[in-house]
């Protein structure tokens, strides 16, 4: 798929097809991230930082289970 660019103002921009932003699950106003893969750039709507939060955090509720459960009661 080929998108073109167009000059907005002192920017840049492109239009997505409706088709590409339904399989992104994608809407006007939401955020989408780059991350640069070995393959080229990746567009996603899901934020790599905040994955590597929740990473962290399932490491440590994995280690810390049972004091986390004593806590919950």
């Amino acid at each position: 798929m080929e998108l073109k660019l167009r000059k907005t103002g002192n920017s840049l921009a492109t239009t997505w097809p409706r088709e590409i932003l339904n399989r992104l699950n994608v809407k006007e106003g939401d955020k989408l991230y780059t991350v640069e893969t070995k393959h080229g750039i990746l567009v996603t709507p899901y934020d790599p930082k905040f994955e590597k939060t929740m990473d962290v955090a399932n490491r440590i509720m994995a280690r810390d289970r049972d004091a986390l459960k004593k806590l919950a009661e």
